[in-house]
């Protein structure tokens, strides 16, 4: 068999259909993970595999999804990872033989990786190295990251699987209806982050239907030149009769499988409900096409969690904001000593409301621990702000630590000429994936010349390569010097920047702010040589966001340099602050206001945890009512948010902090409101079903059920029904909440529910889960169905009102 890298290139290939559906027909009871089945049915499984492959697949995966020693430890297997998944890999090619290629399935862990969970980036790192290294030494073909949704979780199993030996790694992640992960990541930078971490190929499955994945197909096949794979549900499951049905018939899969391949997927199968019969289907429609050949150009693209951000000649400039560094500021300094982030926070906040599209992070204060202090600012900046970081520090193991733990790809900030510098920054940047900004300097010093600079930086180009970073990554900055020292300072960095676009063709960035050092009126001075800059070709500008002059004077320059089309930025700039400063001058004139909320309100919105109980203790010395903070300004702040999350504004991570902070401030209010007499909110116990071990969505709602003042009975996973109905009448709740992700365990839901009416409970059952919909919570006669946790908290104040 020919690699499976070079197989895609001249014929699309077909991957089979689900495991865990099928194994449930053939008998796997909902308490046993369809892994167990490779040491006890083991028949089954390598028939299962046959079944496909004779139906047309090219590539089988190992029933190996849940084989993680965490996956496996919640069932009581833990100490079977190895036994699992070498049985896995043996039974595929048992079936498949050399003449099909065997795929290591390695699924999520169940657990959010910090800072969403409790999860480090080094735990999830070492559980999937464990199963990665298993399988690789089994002999697959291949492995293939499926069905993850968080880009912080895929990010340390990418790596992990990367680490484990010299095979093709599949990265595949699963989108909700608006086309974004479950923790809000869009597939351009699921894309854009994946590729830069060595991804040999990016996908997507499970999710809807097919139909729901055709835009997500398109973004990808757009954003990427890697091998994409999709692999959809047969559409979204449905309980009929007591049996889970999936909608979707092999000719309407096989149907979509062509326009996959057209929009330039090259690897297509399908996932849950699937059978071999859609497979075959699929394969007879698909597996003699000629891949889509795509070959775009990419500029430098950076991200957060939530969005990419371009850089490059055919994109308009960017501004990367420069608060975040202590130097000259004792208040942030101090700050970062003491281990706090709050005014961080406020900063972040305040630059991004002011059109900053990047923010440079700088934490290093003498005597600090540095690599803390930066995974510290990291963690609170990312979730906070939409916008990508710009990690600011030439200490290798700061940049380390905040790479592990930022869900994004990164620009560092920065390396040099001086080769010590390269060997200790270059692996690291190449490691997590990160872009990074070449300075135009060495262990001598900084280049007088044009010449000198253009030589450092085409030696960094070229060390870059030799690493494994394209030029695509890299970012120069021709250094900007004070020009009260050396009058003709500025004409030579201006002229660089011409002359690093028009040789390499590579993006350049300027700490604008250096030129004015030491004189007076440095806004005038800043805003001149800005200008001149992006007169030149400048790229990406490192300024002060609350500086209106200098914002002005970019916002203007990129208008008149030809990079912003129609004006349109410029305009809605204009228009964003002309009300607020109209007949003021230049000195009188504010920066976009942050905030207009009340304090306590504010804090909770931007989810800040730290800060809430301190703030909640000046207002209760002060002699107010906690009751009236309550519902007057917390509950205000966390309907916001809600609000925000049901617009698409903010997504998971954000609305857990919110949560989060909210909870901080309950905590420290409910000893003074048990003293008054606030009338208690109604009584919810909460569980997800037997058989199900699945708890993330159900712990989002028990916490934001909390956050407005319910009492929560939280029962955990895979509680019996006799259980749940007990804890509803000992505790006398008004709502009974369930929360089922398997199809297979969704039936006890409706059992809930007839129980309670036979033994006519005084009691509301509300139902939810990735499979759960509003039809089958109808059907079972449910009193509500939750959505998400915002909507799940809107069903249960309805009814108990």
């Amino acid at each position: 068999m020919v690699h499976i890298l070079d197989y895609i290139k001249n014929k699309v290939l077909v991957f089979d259909g689900a495991m865990g559906r099928e194994l449930q027909k053939k008998g796997l009871p909902d308490d046993v993970p369809p892994e167990i089945w490779n040491m006890e049915r083991p028949e089954i499984i390598e028939q299962l595999h046959r079944q496909y492959r004779e139906a047309g697949a090219d590539a089988v995966t190992t029933n190996t999804f849940g084989g993680s020693r965490k996956k496996l430890s919640q069932y009581g297997f833990g100490h079977l990872v190895s036994k699992v998944n070498e049985m896995g890999v043996r039974l595929a090619r048992n079936a498949v033989g050399s003449q099909g290629y065997v795929v290591g399935s390695i699924g999520p862990t169940g657990s959010f990786v910090e800072p969403l969970g409790d999860l480090s980036f080094d735990e999830a790192y070492e559980v999937y190295l464990e199963q990665a290294k298993v399988l690789v030494g089994a002999g697959v073909d291949a492995i293939i990251l499926e069905t993850m949704a968080d880009l912080g979780e895929i990010r340390a199993a990418l790596l992990a699987a990367k680490d484990a030996g010299d095979v093709p790694v599949i990265a595949s992640m699963t989108y909700n209806e608006d086309n974004r992960t479950l923790t809000g990541t869009d597939p351009e930078t699921a894309a854009v982050v994946l590729e830069s971490m060595g991804a040999d190929a990016i996908g997507v499955n499970c999710s809807g239907g097919p139909a729901q994945l055709l835009p997500v197909v398109a973004k990808l096949c757009q954003s990427t030149n890697l091998p994409v794979l999709v692999e959809p549900n047969a559409g979204l499951p449905e309980l009929e009769n007591g049996r889970t049905v999936y909608r979707e018939t092999p000719e309407s899969m096989a149907a979509f499988a062509e326009r996959f391949a057209s929009l330039g997927a090259e690897m297509i199968g399908s996932c849950c409900g699937s059978t071999p019969l859609h497979t075959r289907a699929i394969s007879q429609a698909i597996s003699s096409r000629k891949p889509v050949q795509r070959k775009t150009y990419f500029p430098l693209r950076i991200t957060s969690r939530f969005q990419t951000v371009k850089m490059g000649k055919d994109f308009s400039p960017v501004i990367i904001g420069e608060r975040i560094n202590p130097t000259g500021k004792k208040e942030l300094a101090g700050e970062i000593s003491r281990g706090e982030t709050s005014l961080l926070k406020s900063e972040a906040l305040a630059q991004v409301k002011n059109g900053a599209d990047v923010l440079d992070i700088n934490v290093a204060v003498p005597g600090t621990d540095e690599p803390a202090a930066m995974e510290r600012a990291v963690t609170a900046v990312q979730n906070l702000v939409p916008v990508p970081l710009s990690l600011d520090s030439p200490n290798p193991s700061a940049l380390e630590a905040g790479l592990k733990i930022y869900h994004g790809k990164a620009l560092v900030n920065s390396v040099n000429g001086d080769d010590t510098v390269l060997e200790k920054i270059l692996p690291l940047v190449k490691r997590y994936g990160a872009a990074v900004v070449a300075l135009c300097m060495d262990e001598k010093g900084i280049p007088k010349s044009v010449e000198g600079r253009m030589a450092v930086a085409e030696k960094i180009l070229l060390r870059a390569q030799e690493y494994g970073i394209p030029r695509e990554n890299v970012i120069v900055d021709c250094l900007t010097l004070t020009a009260s020292t050396d009058p003709q300072a500025p004409g030579i960095t201006l002229q660089s920047v011409e002359a690093v676009r028009k040789k390499f063709g590579v993006p350049t960035v300027l700490g604008v702010s250096n030129i004015s050092f030491g004189l007076p009126e440095r806004s005038n001075l800043n805003s001149a040589f800005l200008a001149a800059a992006l007169s030149r070709g400048l790229d990406a500008a490192i300024i002060n966001p609350l500086d209106v002059r200098m914002v002005d004077s970019f916002r203007a320059s990129v208008v008149l340099a030809g990079r912003d089309a129609g004006a349109e930025n410029y305009i809605a700039y204009c228009a964003d602050r002309s009300e607020k400063n109209e007949g003021k001058n230049y000195r009188e004139q504010e920066p976009v206001s942050v905030s207009s909320l009340h304090p306590l309100t504010e804090i909770i919105v931007r989810g800040g945890k730290e800060g809430i109980v301190p703030l909640l203790e000046d207002y209760l010395a002060q002699g107010f009512d906690p009751l009236e903070l309550l519902n007057k300004y917390l509950i205000k702040g966390i309907e916001i948010v809600g609000d925000k999350y049901g617009r698409g504004e903010y997504f998971l991570p954000q609305l857990m902090l919110a949560a989060d902070t909210m909870e901080a401030a309950f905590s420290r209010l409910k000893p003074e409101l048990d003293k008054s007499s606030m009338e208690k909110r109604a009584t919810v116990i909460i569980a997800t079903v037997k058989g199900d071990i699945h708890d993330i969505g159900k712990n989002i709602v028990s916490v934001m059920l909390r956050n407005h003042g319910f009492e929560v009975v939280d029962l955990g996973k895979n509680v019996s029904n006799e259980r749940i109905i007990e804890a509803a009448i000992k505790h006398r709740a008004e709502v009974i909440g369930l929360s089922a992700l398997m199809t297979t365990t969704m039936p006890r839901m409706e059992e809930i529910v007839s129980i309670a009416k036979r033994d006519n409970l005084p009691v509301k059952v509300v139902v939810g889960g990735a499979a759960v919909t509003q039809r089958y919570a109808d059907e079972i006669g449910a009193d509500g169905y939750g959505q998400d946790a915002v909507s799940a908290v809107d069903i249960v104040k309805k009814l108990t009102r």
